[in-house]
């Protein structure tokens, strides 16, 4: 039948009808094939299989002498005989199994690359799984080289590195503006005799920008911007390639700080550029090293949370070097901030907590481009949004786009979901959680866990219970239990993956801020935060549009004298908003 079906397509229509069809089951037809199945039952030991053969044999060996004697060469005979030769050769496989699994060995060990899946998945993805036993001992006091002799790292476990070669050749290959910068300016070396000090996360996509530096001339240095978000196999595939990096998964507060401090107090070298993410790098320099921090060329900063730190240092005048605001850039805000979190933060989601989306209750704290993104996505799967928001513009746009808004406090106790994305502080109180649903979600799309009051959480009344990486059970005195995700810090990069392509809008965008202070002649920025010229946003779009096949318009001269503007552009003056 299936070679028929293969014969004809995926249709049964025309298939021919059988020219047999049993007749209706009766009791005559009953009878009749009891009879029939009496006489082949006395030819049944010459016509079975050796197999069964052999199985018969092996249950007749388990009868004792007693049974023997009793065993009669009926029907029922058989029937049990076959059940127990069954039972029995399963028996037989299930040790065989168990003999072969003994023979597995035992002690960790450097294991092949198709073995090595589910560590990277439990140290990359924060999935299930356990680490292995040398790697449970702190990395600071771990002895640590690569194979070129490198010393100045400090990572979970360099033999990773050939896996992590692999998942940062994969994301080059989706980070096509990069590609082409290496290209076009690997030969001019615009960063040559640049130091740059960064503090992003580590992943394969960052590990592309970071490399892309070093081929534009650049020495770098690196940290994570964030405990659970570095991937340690590409920490190593860094390190091995020359780069010194202080980073893995899991790091203590006082392991993160340690590690930003090794980057910067290194012996005979001094940073003079920075790129930051949450502002925590700049700020260790700021307080702990003021003489350094006056001598930088510039500071590029990519998160909301930093930028508001940096605006704050300009307006109390000790911002003491420029910077370059790569939050507020076009290419960051209306790419990373919404495509980016539109489709991560299902991920981080799913990959934590399995949950089903329809028809739950969604609150979404804030509806800048990280809620818009959060939002599009979580409606889209037939979640019931709601929206808190203290700004009437961007209040009015979730109305606009059918999205009720309304306070925490009003819609807490039916909530089945609570995802912060303010860039604030105390969003999430312990008088809501108090008042939360057992089994609410919580978690943040924000940089900074201080969205969530941690704090307060913190109590003897209260019992956490790990039951996942980044899955916490917070358990109440009655039972009620509140679902915590990575601590409250950034879902998507703290439990799962980013996507490549639209990382590298933002890592390019990074990039030309780096080159653009670096090289600005004296004068041109001040003790000040700037936003990067509209011409390379447009620039960075540019780049990324062959992996579309997109073909854009061009001005006419005519055209182009009518709108007052350049035929090559910029196209929008800087207060335009996309």
């Amino acid at each position: 039948m299936a070679k028929e079906k293969k014969d004809i397509g995926s249709s049964w229509e025309d298939l021919p009808l059988p020219e047999y069809f049993p007749e209706p089951y009766t009791e005559e037809r009953a009878e009749e094939e009891e009879e029939d199945t009496e006489e082949a039952a006395k030819d049944s030991a010459v016509k079975c299989s050796p197999t069964l053969l052999r199985m018969l044999k092996a249950a007749e060996s388990r009868w004792t002498p007693r049974d023997r004697d009793k065993a009669e060469p009926s029907k029922l005979g058989r029937k049990v005989s076959e059940a127990e030769a069954l039972k029995t050769n399963m028996q037989i496989q299930l040790n065989d199994q168990q003999e072969e699994f003994n023979k597995l060995p035992t002690k960790t060990g450097p294991r092949p690359l198709s073995h090595s899946i589910s560590q990277l998945s439990a140290d990359c993805f924060s999935s299930v799984g356990s680490v292995s036993s040398e790697d449970e001992s702190p990395p600071q006091q771990k002895p640590q080289k690569t194979s070129k002799g490198l010393t100045d790292f400090c990572i979970k476990n360099i033999k990773q590195a050939a896996f992590g070669r692999k998942e940062i050749d994969i994301a080059q290959q989706g980070m096509p503006a990069l590609m082409i910068l290496r290209k076009r300016a690997g030969g001019e070396k615009p960063l040559a005799g640049a130091k740059v000090v960064g503090c992003t996360h580590i992943t394969a996509q960052t590990a592309v920008l970071i490399e892309t530096l070093a081929a534009l001339g650049a020495q770098c240095r690196w940290a994570a911007c964030n405990i659970f978000s570095t991937q340690n196999a590409v920490a190593a595939a860094l390190a091995e390639g020359g780069i010194s990096v202080f980073a893995w998964k899991g790091e203590s507060e006082e392991d993160f700080l340690w590690c930003i401090d090794r980057c910067v107090a290194a012996d005979s070298w001094e940073p003079n550029l920075i790129l930051d993410d949450g502002g925590d790098l700049t700020q260790w320099i700021y307080k702990k090293y003021p003489s350094l921090f006056k001598k930088l060329k510039g500071i590029v900063e990519e998160s909301v949370t930093g930028i508001y730190r940096l605006y704050q240092l300009s307006k109390a005048g000790k911002l003491c070097v420029p910077a370059m605001n790569v939050n507020d850039s076009v290419t960051k805000q209306k790419f990373d901030n919404i495509y980016c979190c539109k489709e991560s933060i299902l991920d981080g989601l799913k990959r934590t907590t399995d949950v089903m989306f329809g028809g739950k209750q969604v609150v979404v704290c804030g509806y800048g481009e990280v809620g818009k993104g959060c939002c599009a996505a979580l409606k889209g799967l037939g979640a019931v949004i709601y929206v808190t928001e203290v700004d009437p513009i961007c209040a009015l746009q979730a109305c606009m786009d059918g999205i009720r808004v309304i306070t925490l406090s009003e819609v807490i106790r039916h909530a089945d979901m609570v995802i912060t994305c303010t860039g604030n502080k105390d969003v999430v109180t312990r008088e809501h959680f108090d008042r939360m649903r057992s089994g609410c979600i919580v978690c943040n799309m924000g940089h900074s866990n201080t969205e969530i009051d941690l704090a307060s959480l913190r109590t003897t009344e209260l019992k956490w219970h790990r039951v996942r990486p980044q899955v916490d059970h917070i358990v109440w005195p009655d039972g009620k239990r509140v679902v915590l995700l990575a601590e409250g810090r950034l879902l998507n990069l703290s439990c799962s993956t980013v996507p490549s392509f639209v990382l590298s809008v933002t890592a390019a965008t990074q990039a030309l801020a780096l080159i653009e202070l670096y090289n600005a002649p004296a004068g041109r920025y001040k003790q000040d935060v700037y936003l990067l010229p509209k011409k390379m946003d447009e620039y960075v779009a540019s780049l990324h549009l062959p992996m579309f096949d997109a073909h854009v318009t061009e001005l006419t001269d005519e055209q182009a004298q009518y709108l007052g503007i350049s035929k090559h552009g910029p196209f929008k003056p800087n207060y335009y908003r996309y």
